[in-house]
């Protein structure tokens, strides 16, 4: 591996892709030789430290993702998600370690990562934190201890900017809990309550999005049965958190073979 891997970070202009340039920038690890933005935003072809209100750092901000990634190593990804997939097509090219950050993919997204993955490492994760992903992994255990009686609801809160619902973070509690039943969550999945809906189904998995203020990301697994309930909880109170996961899997996925990864992997948790 080398020494100090090269990352380019994409959406430099955005509060995580801020974050993630202070931290590649503080890292001993990983060095900047990249900073992406959209065409004619801008930031581009200016100096990304002082697009940033800082001193310069010698990194051209740019909208050529092909030539930034063909510098890197690793491209560290929390934009959207047509982005992303274009972005997925072209570090595989580069041969670039993909950590993608990103929420809000359908199938058809999903499917193009696939395709990427056949000639690149891809670590994607709905939230890359270590104690969401311990919480994935007690969620699992949790469901596969417990029969469809006990009702699994997931309740979720961000900022009043987020776009997508539910959360990454919450899909990835509500595949867990899915999983450790043994079942698909397409088929069990409810998120759209409203008016006379009739009574719960048993064994469905609810979805409730909060939006307000500025919550970094909070994310409750309720399981309820007769006479008594078991709340298991996330709290983020600081988005660094994301910033310092995503480093960890920029690393990780140096020496290994092209595929789908998760922080699952990274963390050595599956």
């Amino acid at each position: 591996m080398i020494d100090q891997p090269g990352v380019v970070v994409t959406g430099v202009s955005g509060r995580m892709g801020q974050m993630l340039v202070r931290h590649v920038m503080d890292s001993d690890h990983l060095k900047l030789v990249g900073a992406l933005e959209r065409p004619d935003h801008d930031w581009e072809g200016r100096d990304l430290g002082e697009a940033m209100g800082g001193a310069a750092l010698g990194v051209t901000v740019t909208s050529d993702a092909l030539e930034a990634f063909s510098k890197a190593q690793a491209v560290i990804d929390f934009t959207a998600p047509d982005a992303t997939v274009a972005f997925a097509d072209l570090a595989a090219q580069a041969r670039a370690v993909h950590v993608i950050g990103t929420t809000g993919f359908d199938q058809s997204h999903l499917e193009r990562l696939k395709i990427a993955a056949r000639h690149a490492v891809i670590i994607r994760a709905g939230n890359m934190s270590l104690g969401v992903n311990l919480l994935t992994k007690v969620t699992a255990q949790v469901a596969a201890a417990l029969d469809a009686d006990w009702d699994i609801e997931i309740v979720e809160a961000h900022h009043n900017r987020k776009v997508d619902a539910p959360s990454g973070t919450a899909l990835m509690l509500g595949e867990a809990a899915a999983a450790g039943r043994g079942v698909s969550l397409d088929d069990v999945s409810d998120r759209g309550r409203d008016g006379i809906t009739g009574a719960r189904k048993r064994g469905d998995i609810g979805f409730h999005a909060i939006r307000g203020g500025d919550v970094v990301g909070e994310h409750e697994v309720i399981f309820a049965t007769g006479g008594e309930r078991i709340t298991i909880k996330h709290l983020a109170s600081d988005r660094s958190l994301f910033a310092r996961g995503a480093l960890k899997a920029a690393l990780w996925g140096q020496d290994k073979m092209p595929g789908e990864y998760d922080m699952l992997d990274v963390l050595g948790l599956n």
